[in-house]
Parts: structure tokens; C-alpha cells; sequence
């Protein structure tokens, strides 16, 4: 199962563990398989460097390049096309659906309301962290 992590869920499991923490171990354990594009890496770089994250970071004895680079090598790199808009209350989510398009995703998961409001997208599932994780442990 292929999965498109949104930033805030990758952010929330570099940080805080829990159910988003589950879905990166689960990648680790081979159940999922995760996609990023640059846009996706970028933005989270940016989000890591903002000054409460940074210092949640340093609290965790990491770096945002660190915490980016670990995150970048646990997911495949797409390049997506450009899609239409489709999310056009925070336009950056457009990225996440446009790499979940790319990479063939079964799932985006995200806490973002936005997103999560559209359920599904050319397919894809929009889940969660809670429903995305009892689907790859078999739920």
C-alpha cells in the first residue's frame, strides 16, 4: 500500500510520536510505502524551521535537516505535473494530491481538514492518521 504523508502528519510524527509515529514504523517494518515530490520536502523543511518546531527539534536532539533528510530517505521521490485547483481554501494542498496522482497513492493521510473533507480524490483515499493506520495494520 502506497501512502502520501501530508506535511503536518510527518511534522507530528517527527515530534510528538503517536498514531502518525505508527505510520512511519509501519514504513520502517515494510506494510507501507510512502511517496514525497520536492515541493513536499520543501514545504517541510520550511514548517521544521519555523522557531517552536526548531527548538521542539533541538529538545529532540535533531536538526531540521536531519529530521528531512531521515524523512526523504524513508520515501519515494515523485515529480508530479501540475493538477487543477482543487483544494481552493489552502491552495498547497493541491501538492499533496498532485504527488498522491504521481505516485500512484492509495492514500494521502492528513489531519488537514481541508483535505480530509474530500474523503476521496481520482480514487485516492483521503484519510486520517487513525484510519490510515487501522487500514495498514488490517482493520
Amino acid at each position: 500500500m502506497r501512502a502520501v504523508l501530508d506535511t503536518n502528519v510527518v511534522v507530528s510524527a517527527l515530534l510528538w510520536g503517536g498514531t502518525p509515529d505508527r505510520l512511519i514504523q509501519a514504513t520502517i517494518d515494510g506494510a507501507l510505502e510512502l511517496a514525497t515530490s520536492p515541493a513536499l520536502i520543501d514545504e517541510l523543511r520550511e514548517v521544521l524551521a519555523r522557531p517552536p518546531l526548531a527548538s521542539r527539534l533541538t529538545q529532540e536532539r535533531m536538526r531540521a535537516e536531519q529530521a528531512v533528510s531521515l524523512y526523504a530517505r524513508l520515501a519515494t521521490q515523485v515529480s508530479p505535473l501540475a493538477i487543477e485547483k482543487i483544494v481552493t481554501a489552502d491552495p498547497d494542498d493541491d501538492e499533496v494530491l498532485a504527488c498522491a496522482i504521481a505516485a500512484r497513492a492509495d492514500l494521502v493521510v492528513s489531519g488537514d481538514r481541508h483535505l480530509t473533507a474530500l474523503k476521496t480524490h481520482r480514487g485516492i483515499r483521503i484519510l486520517t492518521p487513525a484510519q490510515a493506520l487501522d487500514i495498514v495494520a488490517g482493520g
